[in-house]
């Protein structure tokens, strides 16, 4: 199933709160939930690399999917991301969150450490495999993580031969001219380009025809005030918006990376610990204190949403 309208606007990565021993906190999950519903979000994607993905176990997992869809109950949609190396277990992981009410599912490339790699055949063929698998929308998530690169072409491409591949988000370097070329070559296959990579590149990538974007939690109000200010045609208060706010989203990208929202949203009582999964170790005491300092100057949503309930 495919929505009437294609999905646009801001999808948040949701990330997965753990207690201090590394145990999975159930109540800050569906509490972080909340605050991004509450934060006027157009979706959520759950499960991504900014969620720890790389952590969990395939119990918790399907757990956390279970918790999710569950504590959104339809209020917005929600993408599952179902990376993994093999064809068969990214399909089967795909299936199994349209089952469990998934809107669409995100995908990387297949990859596995510095070196094993798939070539543009084979991932072809990754993809279709999991497109015969499901009926609702894929993501094809172009990361550099993945360290494999998708030209352009191919990725227009994959969304013009594959019928599910009806999304692509962009953070690879010189994301705003992939997606100004991906945009141009696929056309309709591709209804809704987004962008990534906590939104350091969103007015470039909006002005090459984004028209969504996939951050991080940290300040979602603001991103959808941005993205939606671009897409109401008030370009220039988007544009303002996002140059007040950029240092401290560079700040995000290039010095704390998932570790920021986690600080913010323990620090703002949504959730109980800013824990994450060794060997990721905590924010260095100067870079959180920088983090904090740059955000309380601002005042954005995820330090005030526990007072405010």
């Amino acid at each position: 199933m495919t929505p009437e309208q294609p999905y646009s606007g801001v999808f948040p990565i949701a990330p997965t709160p753990f207690h201090r021993d590394e145990t999975i906190d159930e109540d800050g999950q569906r509490r972080a939930l909340d605050f991004l519903i509450d934060a006027g979000v157009d979706g959520i994607c759950i499960l991504a690399n900014y969620s720890e993905q790389f952590s969990l176990t395939d119990a918790e997992r399907d757990r956390l999917q279970a918790i999710c869809l569950e504590q959104v109950d339809g209020r917005v949609p929600v993408i599952v991301t179902t990376s993994h190396y093999s064809a068969r277990i990214a399909a089967e992981r795909s299936r199994a969150a349209q089952d469990a009410g998934a809107a669409m599912v995100m995908l990387m490339p297949p990859y596995h450490g510095a070196t094993l790699r798939v070539e543009l055949d084979g991932l072809r063929r990754f993809f279709t495999t999991v497109a015969e698998a499901s009926d609702i929308p894929i993501m094809i998530q172009d990361a550099p993580m993945s360290g494999t690169s998708m030209p352009a072409d191919f990725l227009a491409q994959l969304a013009i031969e594959i019928p599910n591949v009806q999304y692509l988000k962009v953070e690879s370097h010189q994301a705003a001219s992939k997606l100004e070329r991906v945009i141009d070559l696929a056309g309709e296959d591709c209804p809704s380009p987004f962008d990534g990579e906590e939104g350091i590149t969103l007015i470039p990538d909006l002005e090459a025809g984004a028209t969504g974007t996939m951050p991080s939690a940290m300040i979602p109000d603001v991103i959808g005030e941005i993205v939606h200010g671009w897409l109401d045609g008030d370009e220039e208060r988007a544009r303002t918006i996002w140059e007040a706010w950029l240092p401290m989203i560079h700040y995000e990208n290039r010095q704390c990376g998932l570790r920021a929202t986690k600080v913010l949203m323990a620090e703002g009582g949504i959730i109980a610990s800013e824990t994450t999964r060794a060997p990721f170790s905590p924010l260095p005491a100067t870079i959180r204190e920088g983090l904090l300092n740059l955000t309380r100057r601002r005042d954005p949503l995820v330090l005030r949403w526990a007072g405010e309930r």
